[in-house]
Order: C-alpha cells, then structure tokens, then sequence
C-alpha cells in the first residue's frame, strides 16, 4: 500500500515521460490537438496520465518488447484435463500420457528380469553347496530390479499383469568351461540378452514420445548393463 503523502505528491508533481513511451503521431485532428509528434519536445504529464499510458493495450500490442501474444487462462485449460478424470474405482488417477504399447512393454520386462532373476537364484542355490568352488552367487540384484520395475509400474498408473517364468537349470556341469566358468559366460549372456530387450523397451518408450520412461530406462538400467559387460568374471575362474 502506498502511503497517502506518497499519492499527494504524485498527484501534484509534473513529470516528463520518456520519448520511447511517446505514442505515434495521429492523422486526426483530436489527436493532434492533444498529443505532440514524437519528434518534437516531451509533453509535461502528471503521474495519472502516466498510468493510464501504461495501461493502454496499445503499449503492449506494439511497443512493449517482452509483451506476450497468448493469456494463460489455468480456469479455461484445466476444463480439458478434467474431462479426463476418470470416474471408475477401477482406474488409475495417477496415469498420464501413458500409452497401452508402455504399459504392456513394462510387463514383457518385468517376465524378462523375473526368469533371468529365477536362473541367478538356481546359481546361488548351486553354488551354494558345501562342494562348490563358490560360496554364494548374487542373484539380489536381479530381483531387486524386478522390484523397481513393479514399483514404476503402479507409479505412472499401469497395470502389473505377472506371466510364467520357466523353470531354470539345477546342475551347471560342463565338460569343456567347468560349472564356474560356464555360469559366469551364461550370466553374461543373459545380461546382453536383458540389455536386448531394455533397448526395446526403449525404443517403444521413444516412439510414444514418453520421455520420462526413457529417463528411467537409461539411469536405471542401460548404465549398469554396460558396467556389467565391462566386469568379465568368467576369467578369473577359468583355470579352477
């Protein structure tokens, strides 16, 4: 709130407006008699004519740089995203721009981590026994990214449909590699073939122009695939 001296003195005091806020000479004789030409001498305005200069649309339409075209009116634009509310108890609030193709992606790779997961379990199992050159195998990891797929899922409003995971092998014997050094190069090709598939499913993501599913992919998972495929374990245990 200005102070009410601080109006009595604006009302009072004379100023002269700067020449860039000088409107265009007019061809009317009104206007002439009232306005001088721009390029001849500042016209001498009180504060209130100045405020109804700033005000003018025609400041803004021609002579303001930083005016802008549109209004954002948030009242009128809302009305579309209220029509897509949905009303059944059945449907996600959360989901936006959420296509079908990503939603049925994101389940195809939560089966694809599940049975690679099934299989790292069968190693840790194996591995596991008292006989093994291994005491453990990770197979955490897998899982835990199943998690996370799970949780994306319900987080941009899909549907998590699990499907049937294969039964993995129990024996990982090879005459040639020895079990060890077969399990590492069948855990590396199971990560290649999970980064496969990743790539796909960023490939629908970008096709359905949801640029926040491909963020995900590609801080969550395709960094510690290639991470992965630079660690070669398989090596370090080749001549037990």
């Amino acid at each position: 709130m200005v102070p009410n001296h601080h109006i009595i003195s604006l009302k009072t005091r004379s100023t002269t407006i700067p020449p860039r806020f000088h409107h265009p000479p007019s061809t009317s004789s009104s206007s002439s008699s009232t306005c001088r030409s721009s390029n001849g001498p500042s016209p001498s305005l009180t504060a209130f004519s100045i405020a109804q200069l700033c005000c003018s649309p025609r400041l803004f339409t021609t002579q303001n740089p930083f005016s802008c075209s549109s209004v954002f009116e948030p009242f009128e634009e809302v009305k579309k995203e209220l029509d897509l509310v949905p009303t059944l108890a059945q449907a996600s609030l959360a989901r936006q721009k959420y296509t079908d193709e990503c939603d049925a992606s994101i389940n195809e790779q939560i089966n694809v981590e599940y049975n690679v997961s099934y299989v790292y379990h069968a190693m840790f199992a194996y591995f596991d026994r008292d006989n093994s050159h291994i005491n453990s195998f990770l197979s955490l990891i897998v899982f835990l990214l199943c998690i996370c797929l799970l949780y994306y899922q319900n987080k941009r409003g899909g549907k998590v449909k699990l499907q049937s995971i294969f039964m993995p092998l129990t024996e990982f014997d090879h005459v040639e590699k020895g079990d060890t050094l077969y399990a590492m190069d069948l855990a590396l090709s199971l990560e290649k073939l999970t980064n496969e598939k990743l790539l796909n499913l960023h490939r629908v993501a970008e096709q359905s122009n949801d640029v926040q599913l491909t963020d995900f992919i590609e801080g969550e998972f395709l960094s510690e695939q290639v991470e992965f495929f630079r660690w070669k374990p398989s090596r370090k245990y080749q001549s037990m």
